[in-house]
């Protein structure tokens, strides 16, 4: 992985790149994310997320607020 980091448009089931990169930063975390490798994110927020467990974390912030 280098260091080019892509943004990103989330929607449902699919992202679309906006500036090429090969990954984007997880909004919890911090972690790189290598775009072939990315699963989880909120079209909302359009956050990245590395794993389910930040996403889940999100998801509990959203649902306290």
């Amino acid at each position: 992985m280098n260091r080019n980091k892509a943004k990103l448009k989330f929607f449902p089931n699919r992202f679309e790149i906006i500036e090429n990169g090969d990954h984007v930063i997880c909004a919890i975390s911090g972690k790189k994310i290598p775009l072939q490798e990315l699963v989880y994110w909120n079209v909302e927020l359009q956050e990245a997320y590395f794993s389910a467990e930040e996403a889940k974390i999100s998801f509990e912030k959203i649902k306290n607020t």
